[in-house]
C-alpha cells in the first residue's frame, strides 16, 4: 500500500517481472506495467538481463495451475516474451527436452510438484533450474526435496530456489482472490464438512494473506469479528506474521529484506485489515448491478478477466451462423480501466464519444498524408508527403490498438444489452434499489408475471434479497405461496431452505442506508442517449448489416436511470474502522466488539485456538456454522478511534464485485481528489476474498447445497 502508482497489481507484477528476470532486480522497475510499446506487441521499457555475450536469456516458464492463473491475470504472452520467454509449459502435461535452455518453475509447494521437478531433473529437459514456490515451503517438504536431489545427484542442476509469496490472483488494481474455490461458503456452514478440511482452509486463507500482506510491504493492524472463521483467521495470521517478525533478522518487511526493490514508497501509516465472515451480508453475492464490471461478471461470466461471448460469422448476413469470441480484459485495455465502475449508461455513452474521437484522429491523419483511409497508409501515393507519411505510419498503431479495443467494447456492449433485455436486468435492478420498500403483494405479483425476463434464476435472487431485507413478518403460509410461485416460474427454491436459517443472523449484521447522494435525474425520454448514440455508430459501422439493424430493436425498453449512491453493509463497516468520526452511529455499534490485533505489539495479541475449538455449532445459530474461539484481544477506546488511510477488506466465503465497485466509490467519494473534501485523507481500499464467485455459482452451487442439507 503505497503511493498512487504502485497499486496490489503494480505490486504482482513487479514480483512476477523480478521471477522472469531470475531473480534480479530490473534496473528500471515498471510501477504501472501500462506501457503502451507493450501492449502494441512491442518489448517492454524494462528489459532482461543479458549473458556474457550481450544477448538476452532465453527460458521456457513451467507453472502449476495456481501459477498460470496467478501470471495470466495480470502478464500476456508478449509480456512473457518481452522477459525472455520462449515457451510456456503446464507442469502436469507432456514435455519435449530443451537441454540447451534453463527453465523457471513458478508452482505451490506440494509434494506432488515437487516429484515431477525432480524427475525433470533427472531426465536433464533443461539445462539449469530456477524453482520459485508460489508460497513458503514447509520444512518437511523442502527436507524431502533435498533428499530426493542428493540421491539422484541432480542438486548441480539447480540453480535458485526461492519462496516467491504470490498465492493469489489479482483481476483488477486493488481486488485480489485466493483461487480457494467455489465451495468455500458451503464449508465453512456445513455441518457434513470435516474438521481436518475446515483446518487446512484456514490455512490456506492465512498462507494467502500472509502473502498479500508481504507483497504490499507493510505490516497491518487486523481487526475482526469474536466468532467465526474470521477470528480463527485473523489470529494464525498474527501469530505467522509475529513468528516471522521475530524469527528472521532480515524478515520481509525489513528495508534490507527481500522486498526492498518492491517496497519503495512504503507509508509510514501502517493498513487496518479487515477480516469478516461472508453471513455478515448475503445481498451483493446475489444482487443485480448495473456497473459495467458487475455486469460483465454477472451476464458474460467473466473470469480470470476473460470472457467469450457469441458474435455473427458475419454481421451482414446472421444466417451464416455465430462464433464464440474470447476477449482479455487486462491493465492495457485504456476504455476497461476508466470505466469499469461506471454505471452501464455512461459506458455507452463514452463508447459513442471514444468512437467519435478515434474517428476525428483518423480522418486527421490520412488527409495530412493523402491517403482516403488508414489501409491506404502504406502504399506508394505520389501525392503523399515523405514528412506526413512518416508521422501516419508512426502513429498507425496506437489508432489500430484503439479501433481494436472499440470494437471489443461494442461487441461486449452489444451482449450485455442482448442479456438486460431478455432478462430484464434493468427492472430486476430498479427494484432493488428501494427493496424494503416492496410489500409482500408487490412481491408475489412479480414472481407471477411471466413478462418479467426469461431466467427463472432472477426472480430466486430478488426474492432472497427481500426475505433478508424486509423488516414485515413472512408467515409459514406467506413462505409456501412464494415458493409456489417460484417454483411455477422455473426456478428452484431448495436454496431458501438454508437462506431461512441465515436470516436471523443476517439481520443482526447488516444495515441498510439511505443514498448518500440523490440520484441522478435522466433526461431525453426513457432510452439513455449513450444507447442511442452507439446505436447510430454501429448502424453506420455495418451499414443495413444485422448487428446495426437489430440494434434500436435490443435497446428498446432498457430503462433510462442512473444507481443511487448509497454505501452498503461492508462499507459502513470499513467506515466505522478507517473513519470513525465520519460513521454512523449504528456502524460504530456493530464494530465497537471488533477483535484487535497488532503483529508488531508485545500486548494485543489474541489467543490461538485448538483446531478442536473450530466448530461450536451453537455459538452462531447456523448448523455447521464456525462459533466463538475463546477469548480474543479486545480494542481499547483509543484503538476503536483510530483511523486509517488505507484498508485491506478480505471476506470469507466468497467475494462480490458489487462490494469491490462500493468499496471503490465510497473511498474515491470521501478521499482529497473529491470536490469538497479538500484537506480529508487520501483513501485507499484493497478488496479480496477466498475466491469472487458470481450470483449463479454462489445460489446453485453452494446456497441450494447447504439447502438440501438441511431438508
Amino acid at each position: 500500500m503505497v503511493t498512487q502508482s504502485q497499486s496490489l497489481r503494480d505490486r504482482q507484477v513487479a514480483s512476477l517481472e523480478k521471477i522472469l528476470n531470475l531473480n534480479h532486480a530490473s534496473p528500471e522497475p515498471s510501477t504501472t506495467h501500462h506501457d503502451p510499446s507493450a501492449a502494441n506487441g512491442l518489448i517492454p521499457k524494462a528489459t532482461p538481463i543479458l549473458n556474457s555475450d550481450g544477448d538476452p536469456i532465453w527460458k521456457v516458464l513451467v507453472f502449476d495451475n495456481l501459477g498460470r492463473d496467478v501470471i495470466s491475470s495480470v502478464l500476456r504472452v508478449n509480456d512473457l516474451r518481452g522477459w525472455g520467454v520462449t515457451i510456456h509449459l503446464n507442469l502436469n502435461s507432456a514435455r519435449h527436452p530443451i537441454p540447451d535452455v534453463p527453465v523457471l518453475y513458478l508452482v505451490e509447494p506440494t509434494a506432488s510438484n515437487l516429484t515431477i521437478i525432480n524427475q525433470d531433473l533427472a531426465k536433464n529437459l533443461y539445462s539449469e533450474a530456477y524453482i520459485n514456490f508460489l508460497s513458503s515451503i514447509p520444512r518437511p517438504l523442502m527436507e524431502d526435496f533435498a533428499a530426493q536431489i542428493a540421491e539422484a545427484g541432480t542438486a548441480e542442476s539447480i540453480s535458485q530456489v526461492y519462496d516467491q509469496y504470490l498465492n493469489f490472483i489479482v483481476a483488477e488494481p486493488d481486488l485480489f482472490s485466493l483461487a480457494l474455490g467455489k465451495e468455500t461458503y458451503w464449508a465453512l456452514n456445513s455441518a457434513n464438512a470435516k474438521d481436518e478440511e475446515i483446518d487446512a482452509l484456514v490455512d490456506r486463507t492465512v498462507s494467502g494473506l500472509f502473502s498479500v500482506v508481504v507483497t504490499m510491504g507493510v505490516i497491518p493492524i487486523v481487526r475482526c469479528p469474536r466468532g467465526g472463521a474470521a477470528e480463527m483467521i485473523a489470529a494464525k495470521l498474527d501469530r505467522k506474521l509475529r513468528d516471522h517478525i521475530l524469527n528472521s533478522k532480515d524478515n520481509l518487511f525489513s528495508s534490507q529484506g527481500q522486498r526492498s526493490a518492491q517496497t519503495q514508497g512504503t507509508p509510514t501509516s501502517r493498513p487496518v485489515l479487515v477480516i469478516v465472515d461472508r453471513n455478515l451480508d448475503l445481498i451483493p453475492m446475489l444482487s443485480h448491478s448495473w456497473t459495467y464490471q458487475s455486469l460483465v461478471h454477472d451476464v458474460l461470466k467473466m473470469h480470470l478477466n476473460r470472457i467469450t461471448i457469441e458474435t455473427p460469422l458475419d454481421e451482414e448476413n446472421p444466417s451464416k451462423g455465430r462464433t464464440k469470441k474470447a476477449y482479455d480484459l487486462t491493465s492495457k485495455d485504456f476504455f476497461w480501466s476508466r470505466n469499469a465502475g461506471v454505471p452501464f449508461p455512461q459506458v455507452a455513452e463514452d463508447i459513442d464519444t471514444e468512437l467519435t474521437k478515434y474517428k476525428d484522429d483518423a480522418n486527421e491523419i490520412t488527409q495530412k498524408a493523402g491517403a482516403s483511409s488508414l489501409e491506404d497508409l502504406q502504399t506508394d501515393n505520389p501525392n503523399t508527403s515523405a514528412q506526413h507519411l512518416k508521422a501516419a505510419i508512426t502513429l498507425l498503431p496506437e489508432l489500430r490498438e484503439r479501433k481494436a479495443t472499440l470494437d471489443m467494447h461494442m461487441n461486449i456492449a452489444t451482449a450485455l444489452l442482448k442479456g438486460i433485455k431478455d432478462r430484464q436486468l434493468d427492472n430486476f435492478f430498479q427494484i432493488e434499489e428501494n427493496i424494503t420498500k416492496q410489500t409482500k403483494a408487490q412481491m408475489f405479483e412479480l414472481l407471477n408475471d411471466g413478462s418479467k425476463g426469461n431466467e427463472p434464476l432472477d426472480k430466486l435472487r430478488i426474492f432472497i434479497i427481500w426475505f433478508l431485507s424486509t423488516e414485515q413478518e413472512v408467515s409459514r403460509a406467506d413462505m409456501e405461496r412464494f415458493e409456489e410461485a417460484l417454483t411455477k416460474a422455473g426456478a428452484d427454491t431448495i436454496a431458501i431452505a438454508y437462506v431461512k436459517k441465515v436470516r436471523e443472523v443476517t439481520r443482526m449484521t447488516m444495515m441498510t442506508s439511505a443514498p448518500s447522494q440523490p440520484a441522478p435525474q435522466s433526461t431525453g425520454g426513457e432510452l439513455f442517449r449513450g444507447f442511442s448514440s452507439i446505436s447510430n455508430r454501429l448502424t453506420d459501422r455495418f451499414a443495413s448489416g444485422a448487428l446495426g439493424a437489430n440494434f434500436e430493436n435490443l435497446i428498446s425498453g432498457v430503462k433510462n436511470f442512473l444507481p443511487v449512491n448509497k454505501d452498503i453493509t461492508i462499507t459502513k463497516i470499513v467506515e466505522s474502522l478507517m473513519d470513525p468520526a465520519s460513521a454512523s452511529s449504528s456502524a460504530i455499534s456493530k464494530t465497537e466488539d471488533y477483535l484487535y490485533f497488532d503483529p508488531r505489539s508485545a500486548n494485543a495479541r489474541g489467543t490461538m485456538p485448538a483446531p478442536s475449538q473450530a466448530r461450536n455449532q451453537q455459538a452462531s445459530g447456523i448448523p455447521g456454522a464456525l462459533g466463538s474461539l475463546g477469548p480474543g484481544t479486545g480494542a481499547s477506546f483509543g484503538q476503536r478511534r483510530q483511523g486509517f488511510s488505507e484498508a485491506i477488506v478480505f471476506t470469507v466465503g466468497g467475494g462480490s464485485m458489487d462490494e469491490y465497485g462500493n468499496l471503490q466509490d465510497w473511498a474515491k467519494r470521501t478521499s482529497n481528489t473529491s470536490a469538497g473534501n479538500v484537506g480529508a485523507p487520501r483513501r485507499r481500499v484493497v478488496y479480496g476474498s477466498t475466491e469472487i464467485v458470481n450470483a449463479e455459482d454462489f445460489l446453485l452451487g453452494e446456497l441450494a447445497r447447504l439447502g438440501r442439507e438441511d431438508r
